[in-house]
């Protein structure tokens, strides 16, 4: 299949296009690169350097090279800066989106899988988190995200899109070269492992007290190759279900203290942790229920145990110290 992949010179979006043209799959990624990297391109992906807002070229692309489906990952995702810039969020998640999927219908593209996200619970009354739970988002990042939900139910019931939407929950750790190279880095492992890195003194640990059984935050943690097989399951999928919504996650939860004492026997560093004030808004528990994802797409996590998953991490940090070039930059 000839598959669009925006966002693709992204962190998940690079997984995806290298497991796609594994898969056996032609992919054009279009990325406009204010965040990610030609060197995590797939070598045997067309690259075009482009806006998701930009109508005209969007339907230039997908016309000139036949594609059949898209896989859209472009957006901005730091939910705190969304509580700051919502207009950009809003602008970049939703109404780009919105332009993307005017220029399928005017290519007859008639396959989306879209990238969504755990933050359009919020709070969540009951963990683990099903795809019933209310959608209540507690920022802007989240709500732009719920606004292309909804879109994607109309489209679907009035011009026959079919669509998949995948809500995951803490995306992490690495192939043998791709991984996770945001700037600036705000997720938990990478941080974790800039200490024994020598690029930060120490890790912070907000809240300690939390009704959990250390009294800090859990979350669930996902392979970033996992979350690849579920995207490609969900694209086959889509040949005979024209609506697929699931969570993406391992449906086991992992605390702040857990991360960091594995990431202490994956590293053999101390790594200092420093207690810190609760964050506004931070829940105590999200896990996802992962029940529905595995029965629609028969998918099950090949990566579930955290120390796997921080291990991937390290070692791709290892492999490349420097990380990528700076966002934008040319292939070598």
């Amino acid at each position: 299949m000839k598959v669009l992949v925006t966002g693709g010179a992204g962190y998940i979006g690079s997984v995806v296009t290298a497991e796609l043209i594994a898969a056996g799959h032609s992919v054009v990624v279009l990325d406009n690169l204010s965040h990610g990297y030609c060197e995590a391109v797939h070598k045997d992906a067309k690259f075009i350097q482009g806006e998701t807002g930009d109508g005209n070229h969007l339907h230039s692309v997908l016309k000139e090279h036949s594609i059949e489906a898209v896989m859209h990952f472009a957006a901005s995702i730091e939910a705190g800066e969304s509580m700051k810039v919502p207009e950009q969020f809003f602008r970049n998640n939703t109404a780009n989106t919105l332009t993307l999927l005017e220029a399928m219908l005017s290519a007859n593209v008639k396959k989306f899988v879209f990238s969504s996200t755990a933050a359009l619970y919020g709070n969540p009354d009951t963990t683990p988190i099903q795809e019933s739970s209310p959608l209540r988002p507690t920022n802007a990042y989240g709500e732009s995200k719920l606004l292309v939900e909804r879109m994607l139910e109309w489209f679907h019931s009035i011009h026959n899109l079919r669509y998949s939407a995948l809500r995951y929950f803490n995306a992490a750790g690495a192939t043998e070269t791709l991984g996770e190279d945001h700037v600036p880095e705000s997720h938990l492992i990478p941080l974790i492992l800039m200490v024994p890195r020598g690029l930060r003194q120490s890790i912070s640990i907000y809240g300690t007290d939390y009704p959990t059984k250390d009294g800090t935050c859990i979350r669930d943690y996902i392979h970033v190759l996992d979350i690849a097989d579920a995207h490609i399951r969900a694209l086959q999928a889509l040949d005979e279900k024209s609506q697929i919504i699931c969570n993406l996650g391992n449906g086991v939860g992992f605390s702040v203290r857990e991360v960091v004492d594995v990431a202490r026997k994956v590293t053999g560093h101390a790594i200092p942790a420093i207690e810190s004030p609760r964050r506004p808004g931070d829940p105590a528990i999200l896990i996802a229920s992962s029940e529905k994802v595995r029965v629609e797409l028969g998918w099950k996590p090949r990566y579930p145990k955290l120390e796997d998953i921080v291990a991937s991490a390290w070692r791709w940090q290892q492999r490349f110290p420097q990380g990528y070039k700076q966002p934008g930059s040319a292939n070598a």
